[in-house]
């Protein structure tokens, strides 16, 4: 049996109303909110006392989700700084398409974003960055040339 789909990538943070405002400020829905807790949740992540909230983003096109969660129990643990390179092993980045490269940076600096090199551009096809933004989570940004 195959998959169906990618349904969504799961982001653990720390401030989820700062999350959630950098999301929206790059253009993703809020679809909703909730706490999730209970012995589903102890069961699905492994953990012992979950609790914790959650929020679902997504793109415009429907087809892409993220889910921010908040643990509150078990309390939730970092594995070394925010600001780690792009090359640590893990999770690499979130990529997303964007009409204006350079206005949807300028947006998500009032959001605490920094770019983590410099704006590039790949050929006559694209212009391309990667953002840091809330907890660390770096970003990349992709504008179609042409």
């Amino acid at each position: 049996m195959a998959i169906q789909r990618m349904d969504n990538v799961g982001i653990v943070v720390e401030d989820m109303d700062a999350a959630i405002a950098f999301f929206v400020e790059l253009g993703m829905q809020l679809e909703g909110r909730a706490e999730v807790e209970g012995l589903f949740a102890d069961q699905c992540t492994g953990l012992d006392g979950v609790r914790c909230d959650i929020a679902m983003v997504r793109t415009p096109d429907g087809h892409s989700r993220l889910e921010l969660a908040k643990y509150h129990s078990p309390e939730a643990i970092s594995d070394g700084p925010r600001n780690r390179p792009h090359n640590t092993l893990g999770t690499h980045r979130v990529m997303f398409a964007v009409d204006d490269i350079e206005d949807t940076v300028a947006r998500l600096r009032t959001r605490g974003a920094e770019l983590v090199g410099e704006l590039a551009q790949y050929e006559d096809t694209y212009r391309l960055c990667y953002v840091r933004g809330p907890e660390g989570i770096i970003v990349g940004l992709a504008e179609q040339l042409g």
